[in-house]
């Protein structure tokens, strides 16, 4: 029973440190229960079935902390919630499994440094395999809280999964020394380290956040939240009405100065979207480009879906979706950039939803369930990527915009690529609404801000439902339109030239932590025990 009362006590300790209701300060003991009982047992003399406990209790906790974070994934779809929550809580309990069946067999310093070069290896796999879901990266911990970590600019998110790591650790040790030797002054001592460790890079962050200025030119930058119910609105409304909708809108707020106007994803979706080959002559483009006519400095960022129709087999990309024997589409969330001069820029959207825009591992998992997919909200349709990050050139300036769609906001290294292209400003286009009025669209919002501190960009965000914002280069909301409202923003943003060395250097704390696991890990089972 006490093993279970501490394993339920480090679950609830990381779910009540998460954003956007929680006080991230808890994230540096929450581990420490858990260690614990992994401690307990492995050192137990006569207990049975010692991995399957671990493995059980680990489950609980990290079940615990899955759930109450990311419930509201069953308002989109209850399958995909269940998914997501339980093959999220597998995967971590099988670290501390690993991390258990390393402990047996070197010093507590080498189990405990694998642990956490371990978890980082894991962190970082969840940014780039096919079943993605980085949501619960511990530095994104901090994302409410950004004059505590202005030094992600230089660490990235990574810097906040350390800084958990090591704090837990130091006390932990000095947990199980105190315990072993009953001498107040180890806990003494391991009060001032970690105090020391968790303020100073908070004070060092805030002298940064109180000293750092963006560079002095700006761009005026109008939003646009539809406030649109994709249950019942969206694909039954046609691109006409929506676009009519969009210019109510927009010259609410839209002045002759304006440089950038912005919309959610996807908000063009009538049918199957518009048909990528003919955008240029599709009533959808000269609509907008009759607007922004009227006005000499605009740049319009329009989310919607294209497809575009093979019938040779010689043109299906892997992603192609097969209608029948001589029709194949492929399907896009894509951005355009339109304005008077120039053709029509468009990226399509490279990091996809689980399910929803991707079929994670086709030729291994088709066979076994066919087109089953897990439905997390939307269309249910393989996506069409592109490789490269694309940075729109604005008209009039010399500076760029970053066209970043939806779940793309969520990976800091992913972001940089746009920034490493040029990309100025980082326009946020998104549709959140499938999950409803909940924790789900607070936290997407609330990782944005680590993305402006991280690249030191301004952020114009549009949310079909909300919320809308503009988030200044050290993650500051400067304005932010209610959930469920209909209306625009407009402001004036910095557009920065100078990178960060965050973007410049990427994920390296996650390069590092895989070097030194697989050091670690040869190190303890393949090296002969000295004589």
């Amino acid at each position: 029973m006490k093993h279970f009362l501490l394993a339920l006590t480090s679950g609830l300790l990381l779910a009540l440190g998460w954003p956007t209701y929680g006080f991230p300060v808890l994230l540096f003991v929450a581990f420490i229960p858990l260690l614990y009982v992994v401690y307990q047992i492995k050192e137990h003399p006569t207990l049975k079935y010692k991995g399957w406990r671990v493995f059980g209790l680990s489950y609980l906790a990290f079940f615990i902390w899955n759930y109450i974070t990311t419930n509201w994934l069953q308002y989109a779809d209850i399958f995909g919630a269940c998914f997501a929550i339980l093959v999220n809580s597998l995967l971590m309990a099988l670290l501390i499994v690993f991390y258990q069946a390393v402990a047996k067999r070197t010093t507590i310093n080498k189990s405990l440094c694998f642990l956490i070069t371990l978890w980082i290896c894991f962190e970082k796999l969840h940014l780039g395999w096919e079943f993605s879901w980085p949501w619960l990266n511990l530095g994104n911990a901090f994302s409410e809280h950004p004059k505590w970590i202005q030094w992600y600019e230089f660490t990235g998110a990574f810097g906040g999964t350390l800084w958990v790591w090591l704090v837990n650790v130091i006390l932990f040790k000095a947990l199980l020394t105190f315990f072993k030797f009953s001498d107040t002054n180890i806990l003494k001592r391991a009060a001032i380290q970690t105090t020391a460790l968790i303020c100073i890079p908070i004070a060092i962050s805030i002298v940064r956040y109180y000293t750092y200025t963006p560079e002095s030119n700006t761009i005026e930058a109008v939003v646009l939240q539809p406030n649109i119910d994709p249950y019942t609105e969206k694909y039954n409304a046609t691109n006409e009405q929506v676009a009519d909708l969009l210019q109510g809108l927009a010259q609410e707020s839209i002045t002759q100065k304006t440089n950038l106007l912005v919309t959610p994803e996807t908000v063009l979706a009538e049918n199957y979207g518009v048909d990528l080959p003919s955008f240029n002559r599709s009533p959808e483009f000269f609509k907008a480009k009759t607007f922004v006519y009227n006005y000499p400095n605009l740049n319009y960022l329009l989310g919607l879906q294209f497809y575009e129709k093979h019938t040779s087999k010689a043109n299906i990309r892997p992603t192609s979706n097969q209608y029948n024997d001589h029709l194949w589409v492929d399907y896009f969330n894509s951005a355009a950039l339109i304005n008077s001069n120039t053709a029509p820029l468009i990226y399509h959207k490279s990091k996809l939803v689980v399910g929803v825009e991707n079929f994670p591992y086709q030729s291994v998992l088709k066979p076994l369930i066919g087109d089953a997919m897990l439905n997390l909200g939307g269309t249910v349709a393989m996506k069409s990527t592109q490789e490269e990050r694309s940075a729109f050139t604005l008209k009039n300036t010399n500076y760029k915009v970053a066209p970043v769609i939806c779940y793309e906001s969520v990976y800091g290294e992913y972001v940089t690529g746009y920034v490493r292209n040029g990309a100025n400003v980082l326009a946020i286009m998104t549709n959140d609404a499938w999950w409803g009025n909940t924790q789900g669209h607070k936290q997407h919002l609330s990782y944005a801000r680590i993305r402006a501190i991280e690249t030191r960009r301004a952020i114009a965000r549009s949310a079909n439902t909300g919320i809308s914002a503009f988030i200044s280069p050290k993650g500051e909301l400067l304005q932010n339109l209610a959930y469920n409202a209909q209306g625009s923003l407009k402001a004036n943003i910095p557009v920065n030239t100078n990178m960060t060395f965050y973007v410049t250097a990427g994920d390296y704390i996650a390069r590092i932590s895989m070097f030194l696991a697989l050091g670690l890990f040869f190190i303890t089972f393949f090296r002969r025990a000295r004589q």
